[in-house]
């Protein structure tokens, strides 16, 4: 839970800085993230040789995040009744397993039908779980919410980080892209056994049974948000923060997606790097979402978030430019890690303030992240794939400064708005 680094004892209300607690709970919701990480960052960098390997072009083989999308969608609906019908527990579980299942019928698939809908399946295990479990570490760790969900995204990408490492070793072993895949088969299974053996508490409570009452709602102080004046109250006319926190989350997914599916061709196009070489130079994007995510953690207890979220966009910027000027691949790498860097902060930030603006309603909320995740999963790598094959790689990534630019419009607007509508404290560190 979040708990103040003082005692609020004393005179005056002094208003104490949450901290993040990683209890037994808080860890084992971070297991899914692990499974799911492994295989965006796995299968995305593997699509250009997926598409070599069925003799696809670049849109078709685009479809695989369309299909991602699909399976997103899908959850977007399925985990808040899952929710109510079995508990967060039974929905993440099951989810977990999907995830197993879906990996396991894309490493065997020979057929572009096959690998479409095994991903869709693994989207929906995984994006689901992933829906799931951000509600159940914001109601457990209380107004540290953010720390929690950018740590646990951090895990993900940190385990994720080897994917396209195992990957491209496998490439350049003569074995292909599908062994380095295989692995989140077991990981799947592993978070679903994690998360089964977790100990009943607010963010994972028991099923009601006869005679025994429900695990008690979290007290006022430990919800994200205290502010009495709802930033996103559903009388509100107008334009609401949690619209603008959601456009900046359709720019976050968006911006990860579609350079985890591409940056591998945009390097073999400009660079002397080979297929091996170029997939394996994405491991440099996840490690920089990796080690930001871990700073900005703790950052987001000290700094306003809705900031951090908006300098994250800008960062992304220098990334892409770096990359995208790059004729060495040593030097699209290093582009690739400044990117990350900017990639790492704004999904889980993005969705950290989305909860924190519309306490009461989480599961609701983020029904909407997930479905909005889903359409920008959906149509950015298939549109970059779709360019790539009209204008070539390196014009097809001019869209990605574009996305950017937006997510960081988005980001600071949210924020001007949640402030003037009462919420600063959901927005800004003492």
């Amino acid at each position: 839970m979040s708990t103040p680094d003082v005692p609020p004892s004393g005179p005056g209300p002094a208003a104490a800085r949450p901290r993040l607690v990683r209890d037994r709970t808080t860890v084992g919701l971070y297991t899914p993230y692990v499974a799911w990480g492994w295989v965006l960052y796995s299968f995305n960098p593997s699509v250009p040789l997926l598409a070599d390997e069925l003799r696809i072009s670049g849109a078709q083989a685009g479809l695989h995040g369309t299909a991602m999308a699909a399976g997103s969608l899908l959850a977007s609906g399925v985990v808040p009744r899952s929710v109510r019908r079995v508990g967060r527990r039974g929905t993440i579980v099951v989810l977990a397993l999907l995830v197993a299942v879906g990996v396991a019928g894309l490493v065997l698939a020979q057929s572009l039908p096959w690998t479409l809908g095994s991903i869709l399946v693994a989207a929906l295990g995984g994006s689901g779980a992933i829906a799931a479990v951000q509600v159940g570490l914001a109601d457990h760790t209380g107004a540290a919410a953010s720390a929690a969900i950018t740590e646990a995204n951090g895990v993900g990408s940190s385990v994720g980080l080897v994917g396209p490492l195992a990957v491209g070793a496998c490439v350049a072993a003569g074995w292909g892209w599908r062994p380095g895949v295989a692995v989140a088969i077991v990981l799947g299974v592993v978070a679903a056994v994690v998360v089964a053996r977790l100990p009943d508490s607010t963010a994972l409570p028991a099923r009601r049974r006869r005679g025994r009452p429900p695990v008690p709602e979290p007290a006022a102080h430990d919800q994200v948000a205290t502010a009495p004046q709802d930033a996103d109250t559903p009388h509100r006319r107008g334009l609401r923060p949690s619209t603008l926190f959601l456009a900046a989350l359709v720019a976050a997914v968006a911006l990860e997606n579609a350079t985890t599916y591409w940056a591998a061709d945009l390097v073999v196009t400009r660079t002397d790097a080979g297929p091996g070489i170029a997939t394996a130079t994405t491991a440099g994007l996840v490690a920089g979402m990796s080690a930001i995510r871990f700073v900005t953690g703790p950052l987001s207890l000290r700094v306003a978030p809705v900031h951090v979220l908006a300098a994250s966009f800008v960062v992304a910027i220098g990334g892409w430019a770096v990359l995208w000027t790059a004729t060495d691949a040593r030097v699209a790498l290093a582009g690739l890690v400044l990117a990350g860097i900017g990639y790492g902060a704004q999904y889980p930030l993005s969705i950290a303030l989305l909860l924190a603006v519309t306490p009461g309603r989480r599961d609701r909320a983020q029904a909407h992240a997930t479905l909005a995740g889903a359409l920008a999963l959906g149509v950015a790598p298939f549109l970059l794939g779709a360019l790539g094959d009209a204008v070539g790689a390196h014009l097809a990534f001019l869209v990605v400064p574009v996305l950017a630019l937006a997510g960081a419009v988005a980001a600071a607007a949210g924020g001007r708005l949640a402030r003037r509508d009462g919420s600063a404290s959901v927005l800004t560190r003492a």
